[in-house]
Formats: C-alpha cells, structure tokens, sequence
C-alpha cells in the first residue's frame, strides 16, 4: 500500500506531508478512509480509539521542530500504519511511565536496540524518537531522491560555527529527524571500513571484541544482500563469501548500470592499475582499489534501520512501545541511594509546548541520539566538564572532560568533468524525471533506485609522505573517490569525483552556550586543521585527474571544469579546498570509548558512561576513531553488539528471559 502513497494524496510542498482525499469525519473526531474500517485491538493510551482503515491512521502531528512554524501544531495527517498501536504519534498518547530500558533516540541504532532488547519477553521496552515516522515520506523511499532530506523537516538543520580554513564559512550539517535517524536521510553509501579500523578499537579500547574478527559476526548478522533490480548477472561485481544474505539490511549492487560510464571506471582500473587496481569486494575488511559501490537500497528502496528493524512484525511486539515527535532534554538521577556514583533512573520528555513526562527505567537508560544529541542531552543533564558545565549554569552531576571532545568527520570535495556522454540525466528533464519515478512506483527498478554512485576509489597517500600517518594501518585509505555523471540539474552533460577524506587528523568539538536544552548544540568540526588531512585532500584531488586521464575515457572526459580547474600549485589548490569543501556528514568520537580505568574518554568498552550507573550510550559518539568509510555499517554492528552486552548484563534477571 505504502508503494502508491503519491498517488493517493496531495502533497503540502513546505512539509512534504500527505493529505488523503475524501475523508469523513466521526463523532470521536477522527477521521477515516472508507470503506472497511476496522477499530484497533487496544493496549494502552488513548491512540487505540482511533479508527484504522486499510493501512492508514489518522492523527494528530503535534511538535513543530526549531526553525518551523508553529501552523504544524494543529494540523491532522494521514500516515500509513506501521503497526497495530506500537507507535504512539504523541506524548499525551502513550499513558505508561515505567519501562526496564528506555532508549533515547529511534535512529539508526536505537531502531537495533529496540528490536534486540525487545526480543526478550520479559524486557519493556521505550523507544522515543524527537522526529515523525518515516513510512509515507517518498523522500525517505526513493533512493536517488536522498538529498531532497536535507534541510528539510526530517533533518535536525544544525549549522557548524565559521570553519578557520574555509575563512568563516559555515556548513549545514545534516542529522536525521525522523524515525530511523540518519539512516533514513544518509546517500545509503554502504562500506565496513578497513579490518584495520576495528583492530585499532579493540587496541586502544582494551576490549578484543571490539576488533574486526569479533565484530565479523555482527556485520553478518546486520545485513541482508540481495540481488539488483535490473535482474543482471553480478558474478564478478562482488565476492558472495564476504556477505549475509538473511540479516536484516537489504544491501545490494548498483540496481541500474549507467553505461559507457561504469565500464569506462573499471577500463581505466585495469589500465592504470596502482592506487585504482581492482577491488573484488571493498568489505572485505581491505578495501583499497577500485570496486562495485554497495549500498543500503535493496530492493529498489532505502533500507534503514527504520525499516529493517522496526517492522510491523516487531511493532506489533506487546512489550515495544515506540513514542515519536518527542524529544528528550535531560536524563535524571535515581532517588536510590548509590554508593559507586550517581545512577541515573529516568529522563524529561516534552512534547508540544508545555507537555511533559518523567519516564522511568528500572533497569537503563540507553543514548542512541547520536554524536550531537548524545553529548547535547549529556551536558544540559550536568555531565561533562564540570567547569565549562558551571559556566553556562549548569549543575555538575559527574566531571566527564571529554564529553563533546574528539568530534571527528570526514570533509568532502567536488571536482566536476566536462563530458561527451550518452547517459541521459533525469535530473534536468523533467519528462524524463517523471517517467523514471513511473518506473520506480511500478517495479522499483530506473534510474531512481540507485544511489549516486556506482563505484568507489580507495586509496592512501605514498608511503615517503612527510606527515604522520593518521590511518588505522596498511589496510585503511586516506581518501575515497565517487565517480558519478549527470547527478545534478545540469544542461550540460557532465561527471563529477565526490571526494571524502576517510583518516582525518583533525578534531573538534560539540559543545552548549546556554543551560536552555532547546538551544542548539555549538558543532566545530574543526576541518582541515590538521595540515596532514589539506595534504591528503591535494592528493586525492591529483589522482583523480590522473583516473580521468587514463586512455580509457578518450572522447568521453573533454576536460577538468571550474571551480578547481586550472588549481595546479599547492597554494592553488588549498585555495579551491578552503573556497569549496563541505562535510561528508559523518560525525563520531564525542562520547569515544577508552580502557576501563581509564581518566579520558567518556564510555568503558562496554559502552557505560563512566563513574555513572544505569546509563550507556550507544550510537557512533562512542568511536574512538572514525572508521575509513561510511559509517552506518559501523554503528549497526556497535548496536548489534551492544545488545548483546546489555542482554547478557541482564541475563536471569528477566522474566521469560529467551535470548
């Protein structure tokens, strides 16, 4: 049913939600499709009166985010249904206060944890998610439509402060807003990293399971690989041994090729060899070379955690509850007396305006509100440092320094081609966008369902390099290249080389200026300030060019474009990165992970916040080092693994305990 909601609704352009038509109203005020309508079977609050037809709910859509206007406040919507009264749309909606674990933030981790914890009966289980469902919003469906969720309602809309290098400019900084967090608005880029990365954790974390062989296991358990769209033969584009083909993300090869251009990528692998030599499988766990891009858009759609996690199945679960349009602004200490620390035993929700709840926790509470939220909710709760804390007003609760430190994100670059090519681009012909979104509603295979690259380049700086190697080993890259044609609204045909700078040096911060948890968090990426990430982004720029040089795109490649061409010199083309440089969106390392007994860092490697009892954070904050890729795959296996530790940690301790 979700497959036709466009066709089915009228569409408010300012916040992409849907109205249905020819609704009629009920005494009780709700509102339905006919015919059929069928009253759900209850289970608590008062969302249960509702009448359902078919696959739709209609509801109230009650907080209005910062920055939007307060007219969404009183507006009804029709979502689809996700599942018989799991999903509680508002706060007053979802009448019990206490549960064993509540998990603070439904996103791409907290979705894992959600559907983990919940497996076992005895566990009760609340998810609350600041943003709305994610089923209905076509944006969050259609791969190639993923950038049409920044800035938008399903996006945090956060800012970095002025960036040094780019002389003051400031970046929009994407989060997910929604159900299923970033994993709903991400590119659905989907790379392990390098064995390397991992094997780094588990060193400087003094846990072994948190290296690449341990975690082997989670990545096969988070991942469902599945066959493209277009129905093609992939032997040779993938090695079959690396990969699960009954977890829970649909992963998958390019679903559509764009030809000459993806034959012409790995031509010139062939012939220049090197840095671009062929990569049968980038996860591998030694991704250097070029391979098949692989992303989390099997089937045609995005899979997100959201959707691979929380399905009607397990919605329909008695001991889940999932609260959206809620946001949580502090964590509270337990009245229990504690002699190893505080314990923490409940959070502050708000809903809209004034309405708020105390829910409490018998058992934990889990951050999964990601690199920003995590630390955001941390501090305006009075953990961190106790000085910058006592600053802004804020009572100390426990002295942790390095909370917010240690911000760590991969800066990007464009460096766009003139082209002779064939490949037609749907994004500047209307015409053909609407056939191709035809094509995606009937069979969920065109241009659309693809993600916005069907390869990927990884490489390393050369080993006589005059800076300290910031990579995880010999095995992780220091940059990464996307080749892509016609993925803007150009007139003029075009390819473009997205480049990501994978092993950064640099670090930054999240920090708070006020005691108000309503105002937003101060992000500094703090990019290129390190001079070893201005160098590597220099090289991975050079070798692009050399990649487009190669004989194999004679009369394809006419010539480098503006802005960077004709940038030869280093101070030239520091002058193009600093003008030119965005950020790849994928922010870690503010709550890092560190040594049991250790004085830094924020988690123990079993993800506890240390010196605090009843508290884990669980989401890509707790990194101790951004991984050499995308790192969605990354936070699933620390929430896959996490839940086992919290299951185990809870062993015998619940009823009908089945795990």
């Amino acid at each position: 049913m979700e497959d036709s909601i466009q066709n089915k609704a009228e569409v408010n352009p300012k916040f992409h939600y849907r109205y249905a038509r020819g609704v009629s109203k009920l005494a009780n005020g709700a509102t339905l499709l006919a015919p059929h309508s069928h009253k759900a079977q209850p289970r608590s609050g008062k969302v249960h009166s509702l009448l359902i037809t078919q696959n739709y709910i209609r509801l109230p859509y009650l907080p209005s985010m910062p920055g939007q206007s307060s007219d969404r406040k009183s507006m009804s919507i029709f979502r689809p249904l996700s599942g018989l009264c799991a999903l509680y749309q508002q706060l007053c909606d979802l009448t019990q206060s206490q549960f064993d674990f509540v998990i603070v933030g439904g996103g791409t981790a907290g979705a894992v944890l959600a559907n983990r914890l919940s497996e076992v009966k005895g566990f009760q289980v609340l998810v609350i998610e600041a943003g709305p469902s994610n089923e209905g919003v076509l944006d969050a469906q259609v791969p190639l439509f993923a950038s049409k969720l920044r800035n938008s309602p399903y996006d945090w809309n956060f800012t970095t402060t002025p960036q040094k290098f780019g002389n003051g400019r400031i970046l929009s900084y994407a989060r997910g807003h929604i159900l299923g967090g970033s994993s709903s608005i991400n590119a659905m880029v989907y790379t392990r990293g390098s064995e390397d990365d991992y094997d780094r954790w588990a060193r400087v974390t003094g846990d072994s399971g948190w290296s690449w062989d341990a975690l082997l296991p989670y990545f096969i358990k988070n991942e469902r690989f599945v066959q493209p769209t277009d129905g093609r033969n992939i032997t040779g584009e993938y090695d079959p041994t690396t990969h699960s083909f009954d977890g829970m993300t649909r992963i998958s090869l390019p679903n559509q090729l764009q030809q000459p251009f993806d034959a012409n990528v790995f031509a010139a692998a062939d012939e220049l060899g090197g840095n671009f030599k062929f990569n049968l499988d980038m996860n591998d766990g030694k991704p250097l070379g070029t391979a098949w891009m692989q992303g989390t858009n099997g089937g045609g759609k995005r899979s997100s955690s959201a959707t691979a996690y929380l399905t009607r199945e397990v919605l329909g679960r008695t001991n889940l509850h999932v609260l959206l349009n809620t946001r949580i602004t502090r964590i509270q200490r337990s009245n229990i007396p504690s002699f190893d620390g505080p314990e923490i035993g409940s959070v502050e929700a708000f809903g809209n305006g004034t309405d708020s709840r105390i829910f409490q926790a018998t058992k934990e509470v889990i951050l999964s509100a990601g690199t920003i939220g995590s630390p955001h909710i941390l501090f305006h709760s009075g953990i961190g440092d106790a000085q910058e804390l006592q600053s802004v007003g804020i009572r100390p609760l426990a002295n942790l320094p390095s909370l917010g430190k240690n911000l760590t994100d991969h800066p990007f670059l464009h460096v766009y081609f003139a082209a002779h090519n064939a490949e037609p681009n749907v994004l500047a012909n209307p015409t053909l966008l609407a056939e191709a979104l035809e094509q995606w509603n009937s069979s969920r295979t065109g241009p659309l369902s693809n993600i916005v690259n069907h390869s990927v380049i990884w490489g390393r700086l050369p080993n006589n390099a005059s800076f300290d190697d910031p990579s995880a080993g010999p095995t992780s890259p220091h940059w990464e290249l996307l080749p892509s044609v016609n993925l803007e609204p150009r007139d003029q045909p075009h390819a473009v080389a997205y480049i990501s700078l994978v092993s950064p040096a640099s670090r930054g911060t999240v920090t708070i200026n006020s005691s108000d948890p309503f105002d937003s968090p101060v992000i500094d990426p703090a990019f290129f300030t390190a001079p070893v990430d201005v160098a590597a982004a220099r090289d991975a720029i050079r070798n692009i060019r050399n990649f487009f040089a190669a004989k194999s795109w004679e009369g394809y490649i006419i010539s480098e474009a503006p802005p960077s061409a004709g940038a030869g010199s280093d101070d030239e083309l520091d002058a193009f990165i600093s003008k030119t440089f965005l950020t790849t969106w994928h922010p870690v390392s503010t709550a890092m992970m560190s040594p049991r007994q250790a004085d830094y860092g924020v988690v123990d490697p079993d993800l506890k916040v240390k010196g605090i009892r009843g508290l884990r954070v669980v989401d890509a904050s707790v990194m101790p080092y951004v991984v050499a890729g995308h790192v969605q795959a990354a936070v699933y296996v620390i929430a896959e693994r996490a839940a086992d530790m919290i299951k185990h940690d809870w062993s015998g301790r619940a009823a009908g305990g089945n795990f």
